[in-house]
């Protein structure tokens, strides 16, 4: 596949770190871990019930703890160290395991569990504690002020500038682990597409856009992301 590709935008999503026991962000009920994620996923549902939004996430920041990058994770990582060209990692997840698989060029365009966000400063800090209690911000020193630094419905994700750019620039687009389903994500194959990047999906099962893709591979993540890698890094 590599031919003249220089410059690579990969998308990840919850596919990814699903092999981790990260559970998806909506599971064939609809539900995230038991929730509507009308009830723990918007801004309406923090101000109706933000304790229970807190705990929810509160729940989620400590699972992480207890899960590990998988072998795609970590192959990304190699790749990014090793790509002699552009290459931007753009992941849909809030979970950490790109960070610690030690992926650089990244970009967390729906926001961080491990990182608070303060309504009363604005400002943004590394968090990775228990946010219900209503801890004081490490910027402004207010308490009960920090929210989840998380994108929820209804919110602009974080980036987007940086993204778009990319994206008109790239040789090759690599969806991993996605629905395909979640704007405006969802869009980001046409978009690298429609300025000549070649485009393939990795999935377990051919997404809602699987159709936009020049090509998919099905499989697991684990196996199919470290397998392209090496066919891509044979040449550098």
């Amino acid at each position: 596949m590599q031919g003249d590709i220089q410059n690579i935008v990969i998308l990840t999503g919850a596919g990814i770190s699903a092999e981790s026991g990260v559970a998806t962000f909506r599971g064939p009920d609809g539900l995230w871990e038991g929730h509507r994620v009308e009830d723990v996923a918007t801004p309406e549902a923090f101000a109706r019930d933000p304790d229970l939004v807190q705990n929810f996430y509160d729940e989620r920041r400590a699972k992480l703890k207890t899960v590990h990058p998988n072998a795609a994770h970590k192959a990304l990582a190699k790749l990014d160290a090793q790509w002699p060209g552009d290459l931007l990692l753009v992941t849909q997840n809030v979970d950490d395991l790109h960070d610690r698989a030690g992926s650089k060029n990244l970009l967390h365009m729906h926001g961080e569990l491990n990182s608070g966000w303060c309504r009363a400063c604005d400002g943004r800090s590394p968090f990775d504690g228990v946010m219900a209690a209503g801890p004081a911000c490490p910027l402004c020193g207010q308490s009960g002020q920090l929210r989840p630094d998380i994108v929820w419905f209804g919110e602009m994700p974080y980036q987007m500038d940086r993204i778009d750019l990319a994206l008109t620039q790239c040789d090759l687009f690599l969806s991993i682990g996605t629905s395909g389903a979640v704007y405006p994500a969802a869009g980001f194959v046409q978009t690298a597409r429609h300025y000549g990047a070649q485009t393939l999906e990795m999935n377990l099962d051919p997404s809602e856009g699987s159709f936009h893709f020049h090509e998919s591979r099905m499989g697991k993540a684990g196996t199919l992301v470290p397998e392209w890698v090496e066919e891509m890094l044979r040449d550098v």
